[in-house]
């Protein structure tokens, strides 16, 4: 840059600014503006740092460093005074203060001067300081046009009653003169409104508009009645002489309309002067009460402030979203006050658009009115979460907005207003709620994320090998009393309503009474025997050391004091009853044969204390198991059926040789073996490994079954071949295992974490699904080298509306179809319209496919009501009015009821928003929920599986058996059974139909061949079901059979002709939809080139129902076909420290754990 050359001007060097030598420092300069300070730039020329050659300046002395100093215009006299008067805001402050306090003084004086009608001689000097002051405002303010200062109404008001009192000091015969020192009123009015200013301005605090015009309202009243009271006293001095007290009494008569009459005016400039108040007053107070209405309505929408005083002395919590739903706030707020520590607690929503008229009507409730505040804003804006008074807040809940188009703006959004209460309340706990997993590093520093679709995607993947794990985890993270469904007639609805009131608690080990007793033992048998005796299931345990959670960390974990249990129960331990046997036997008639559902509500210990029977603690069945050995096999020792079967027991510390081994790593080569042995096929051999290419940031690392080499992306095509291989259809590839099939309209990072748990190292290769993604779009490269390296997993395009999509995609093969909520059809004109096309695909799948296990998702749980509709089903009609019961009583679990939820048929996302909700009060739910999916694999931690109860395991007989049958031979922990029973479901339809076809089918032989098979099934579900047998539908496919064949007979009697027209015509009108419907899928195989015979091996299954029983009591009976749940310990947390042990065990080491499913 070339040196800048400045030549002092005269007026330069008459300034006080000074010329430095260059060695001279800023701070030997003096004279500089104490109000400001001064701005000084060396040579532009010379380099920080760099001293120029003392020759450069000696040869021209214009090339010498120069001060300057900039704002040297506010150095002035004026721009000094003003920054006193005007523009500095305490000083402003204060002498706006003293105007106001000027303009009060003198309407005090001038009272006095009324009442004691003598002038006051100190008048003259207040008003010559006014006069002084308000000539100095002028001339500060003055921009150039003199007339806009002179006619403002404050200055001539200051004018009138200033001016005349100075010309009385110099001229005394002028003192008697009335001046309208009254009308000090007005200019005290006005300082006061820019003192309000000021003073908000210098506290930097924004005080409410409301307050603001509330005051100028009161100040604008308080002046008409004065300045009435005053004028019609003195105009009346002349008439009645009335006093000032009768005066005022007249105003205040006459402004508030009532106008008695007894005072009145009696001279025309008195009455001139009323008429005048009267017109300003008309013209005036309108105006302001107008200005007040409207901030009062703006106020109402925006809600106002949090009180800061409110904030300091009671708790609040801070619930920012971006739309308020009625759902979404009733499944908050019935969460939240759920806990009762948190009754005393405000809840504060910050949202950007103005409140629902649903939502303001819930709020306008008298139980939510006093504690929730709803405040329109921004939590971008400091302003606003200063009103929401954030940094006293205990926690901040950020929602996103799912129902928005673009997910991945709503994540946006969110990450934003995350990082702004962050910024704004850096030690306010957050509680985030992400949409998609790859912008969840993003809320890393919050103190709790919860991640939408990385946990719904993991649990419609475990919804397929544990059959209804959505159920699972959606009651448990609900807050129940289990009292749902205790009025109902039906057990199932009532065992199932009462287990679902079991939720996650945790407790010190030393301060429990469950558990303390267990000191020094090992975990299961702590887990086993305070289910035996308290009826809690212990499921997990953190050390006080590490911040792990380990869920089942198996009999090689001793139980230390210091260890926090986290334990299953209907409520926890510090609200719960203990009466011991000894108390049982002192009340002979208390609560024996009852039942725990039939038991007093409060849930006593007693009433769920196991009868356990005659269990025999032999300690036998340790020796070696042959290879195929299921772990819940009959002992032969007791198999002659003289006594009852025994059981080993629960060791309190474990033996090596009493447990089966868990060690995944080395059952290669017996499935290898297997599945080769069945077929001469080449089997590709999967190794164990992380996925090497991760789609996401942040992804927790899982071990799974992998292939040795990756696919190609070729291969992966389902639906057509490749020069690698030629199969175009799921029959071709000829899976062992029934499929999975997964409809989703884009292919992304949320079916990564669908994939994960269902290729974990934990699941035996014999048991691995086939995988089949039925995209609506064709992935890209991305996705596709990620889920190259996992075996069976295919894609296809096509759409779950498209039949021939379907059947060449395998359903006909597959066990379950997972069907996701489309991001494109999440948003609708019309509320809980966003299902609709969803509803209606499954509904005709459900028809098309009836023993297909289809898992749905939907946006709006109300909207599971219509899945598998049945319009003249009289029991979903009853379930429906359970439903309307449950929700009038308050429950939050109102739609639990419905058959596809208990079934795990259907799931919704929002259902898991009270999983963050509960992490408030519980900060161990998210990570025990994410345990539980296989989202987080901890070294040491177990996982959920399930188990079959086959005719083979019945001799268990009961729950609690069942719990020290797994505890003592695998070490693995119960948490709750899946029970799948069979219903007659009665209709509303006529049943003289079926009276004809039952009468005219007497005739036929093969109608003895109905009723023998009809009575046999009947026999076969006599127990289980309470609906009419005559009403099942095996009887009406027979009879519909019978008809068709009947139909093709040629020679018919002739006097019955008539007869058999018309029930040929009865037939064909019966068979049509469920025969049409078979032929439609049958024709559109045979156009495809597709087998129908596994069409045919399809059975109709409608006539069931499931549920899920939580931590049931020990003395369950245990059923044929029930599902239970299982936590099984690491097969990786001990196999370091056992490999030289095992080349000693005289046990095969292949006498692995296998659950027979």
């Amino acid at each position: 840059m070339a040196r800048a050359k400045l030549k002092k001007s005269p007026s330069e060097t008459n300034s006080h600014a000074k010329t430095i030598p260059p060695l001279m420092t800023g701070e030997e300069i003096h004279g500089v503006s104490p109000l400001l300070p001064a701005w000084r730039m060396g040579s532009l020329g010379s380099d920080i740092g760099h001293r120029p050659p003392a020759e450069d300046f000696s040869m021209d002395s214009s090339l010498s460093q120069v001060q300057v100093e900039f704002y040297v215009n506010e150095n002035t006299f004026k721009e000094r005074l003003k920054l006193f008067f005007i523009k500095n805001q305490r000083s402003s402050l204060r002498i706006r203060l003293f105007n106001f306090s000027l303009k009060l003084l003198t309407c005090l004086l001038y009272i006095v001067r009324v009442l004691l009608d003598n002038p006051e001689k100190g008048i003259g000097c207040v008003a010559l300081i006014s006069f002084l002051e308000t000539m100095l405002l002028i001339y500060l303010s003055y921009k150039g046009n003199i007339w806009e200062q002179i006619f403002r109404i404050s200055f001539i008001l200051e004018m009138i009653n200033t001016v005349p009192f100075i010309i009385t000091i110099f001229w005394s015969p002028l003192r008697n003169l009335f001046i309208p020192v009254f009308l000090n009123c007005w200019l005290a009015k006005y300082a006061l409104e820019n003192m309000i200013n000021d003073l908000h301005r210098a506290i930097q605090r924004t005080q409410s508009a409301m307050f603001n015009q509330v005051l100028i309202l009161i100040c604008t009243l308080l002046c008409l009645v004065f300045t009435g009271t005053c004028g019609i006293q003195h105009l009346e001095r002349a008439g009645d002489n009335l006093s000032l007290f009768k005066s005022f009494y007249f105003c205040i008569v006459t402004f508030s309309t009532v106008g008695y009459g007894d005072v009145t005016p009696k001279i025309w400039p008195s009455q001139l002067l009323v008429v005048i108040m009267i017109c300003v007053a008309l013209v005036v107070l309108p105006l302001q009460f107008e200005e007040l209405v409207y901030l009062w309505m703006e106020r109402q929408k925006s809600g106002g402030n949090y009180s800061r005083h409110r904030a300091q002395t009671e708790k609040h919590v801070v619930l920012c979203v971006s739309s308020l739903k009625i759902d979404l706030l009733m499944d908050f707020l019935n969460e939240f006050y759920a806990h009762p520590r948190l009754q005393d607690y405000y809840v504060v929503i910050l949202c950007p658009t103005e409140m629902d008229i649903q939502v303001r009507r819930v709020l306008q409730i008298p139980l939510l009115s006093q504690r929730v505040i709803y405040l329109q804003g921004s939590a971008l804006k400091d302003q606003d979460l200063m009103r929401a008074k954030m940094d006293n807040g205990e926690a901040c809940f950020i929602l996103s907005s799912r129902n928005e188009v673009d997910r991945t703006a709503a994540d946006h959004q969110t990450i934003l207003r995350a990082w702004a209460v962050k910024d704004f309340a850096p030690n306010c706990p957050l509680y985030v709620q992400i949409l998609k997993p790859e912008n969840k590093f993003h809320v890393k520093f919050a103190d709790h994320v919860v991640c939408e679709e990385e946990c719904k995607y993991a649990m419609l993947a475990l919804n397929c090998i544990c059959p209804a794990t959505s159920t699972l985890i959606t009651l448990l993270v609900h807050t129940s009393r289990g009292q749902e469904g205790q009025e109902s007639p039906e057990q199932w609805q009532r065992m199932y309503g009462r287990c679902s009131g079991n939720e996650v608690y945790h407790i010190r080990m030393g301060d429990s009474k469950f558990f303390m007793e267990y000191e020094g033992k090992s975990f299961t048998y702590a887990a086993f025997h305070a289910h035996k005796k308290y009826g809690v299931c212990l499921m997990g345990v953190r050390r006080e050391d590490n911040k792990s959670i380990l869920l089942n960390p198996g009999p090689r974990h001793i139980m230390a004091a210091s260890d926090t249990c986290f334990y299953i129960n209907i409520t926890k331990e510090e609200n719960s009853a203990f009466i011991f046997k000894q108390e049982e036997k002192q009340k002979k008639k208390g609560f024996s044969g009852k039942g725990i559902y039939d038991g007093p509500s409060r849930l006593p210990v007693h009433s769920i204390i196991a009868s356990m029977g005659t269990v025999a603690m032999d300690l036998q069945n340790t020796e070696c198991r042959p290879v195929n050995s299921s772990k819940l096999t009959l002992p032969a020792e007791n198999g002659s059926g003289k006594r009852r079967p025994s059981i080993a027991p629960v060791l309190e510390i474990a033996d090596s040789s009493s447990l089966l081994p868990c060690d995944m790593l080395s059952d290669q080569s017996e499935d290898e073996m297997t599945q080769s042995d069945d077929e001469g096929l080449t089997v590709v051999e999967y190794v164990k490994g992380y996925p090497p290419n991760s789609p996401y940031i942040g992804s927790s690392p899982t071990l799974c079954h992998l292939l040795p080499i990756k696919a190609p992306f070729c291969c992966l095509r389902l639906d057509k071949g490749c020069k690698h291989n030629s199969y175009e259809d799921a029959k071709a590839y000829g899976f062992k295992n029934k499929l999975i099939i997964v409809s989703a309209e884009t292919a992304g990072n949320r079916l990564y974490n669908f994939i994960v748990p269902l290729r974990a190292y934990y699941r035996s290769r014999k048991e691995l699904n086939p995988i089949v993604l039925l995209l609506d779009n064709r992935p890209d490269h991305h996705f596709l080298e990620a889920i190259c390296c996992f075996p069976m997993v295919y894609y296809m395009e096509g759409t779950i509306d498209n039949l021939d999509s379907l059947l060449q995609c395998g359903i006909i093969y597959a066990d379950n179809l997972v069907v996701v909520d489309k991001e494109s059809t999440m948003s609708a004109e019309e509320d809980y319209m966003a299902d609709a096309k969803t509803i209606v695909n499954v509904q005709t799948m459900f028809r098309l496919f009836p023993s297909l296990s289809i898992i749905t998702e939907l946006t709006h749980p109300s909207n599971m009501r219509f899945m598998q509709f049945r319009a003249k089903d009289s029991y979903s009609l009853a379930l429906s009015k359970l439903e309307k019961k449950e929700r009038e009583n308050g429950s939050n679990l109102a739609f639990m009821f419905r058959l596809p939820f208990a079934a795990g048929r259907v799931f919704s996302i929002s259902m898991l928003d009270t999983l963050l909700y509960q992490s408030f009060v519980k900060d161990y739910m998210i990570t025990i929920t994410r345990l539980l999916l296989g989202l987080d694999t901890t070294p040491g931690s177990g996982y959920l599986c399930a188990m079959k109860i086959t005719e083979d395991d019945l001799w268990i007989r009961s729950y609690g058996r069942l719990f020290q049958k797994l505890c003592s031979s695998s070490a693995e922990i119960p948490i709750g059974i899946y029970r799948t029973e069979s219903h007659m479901f009665s209709t509303s339809e006529p049943h003289d139909i079926r009276g004809q076809i039952s009468i005219n089918v007497e005739d036929c032989e093969d109608t003895k061949e109905v009723k023998e098979h009809w009575n046999i099934k009947t026999s076969h579900h006599r127990n289980s079901c309470s609906s009419d047998q005559s009403e099942h539908p095996l009887l009406r496919r027979k009879s519909m059979q019978w008809a068709r064949r009947l139909s093709r007979k040629g020679n018919k009697p002739t006097g019955k002709t008539a007869e058999w027209i018309s029930q040929q015509r009865l037939s064909l009108y019966r068979r049509s939809e469920r025969q049409e419907l078979s032929e439609l899928v049958k024709n559109r195989m045979k156009h495809l080139g597709l087998p129908t015979t596994g069409y045919d091996e399809m059975n109709d299954h409608q006539n069931t129902l499931s549920y899920v029983l939580i931590n049931p009591p020990p003395d369950t009976r245990l059923e044929l076909n029930d599902i239970v749940y299982l936590i099984r310990p690491d097969p990786l947390a001990h196999v370091a420290n056992e490999t030289h042990s095992n080349k000693l065990d005289p046990c095969n080491p292949e006498t692995r754990d296998e659950t027979q499913l």
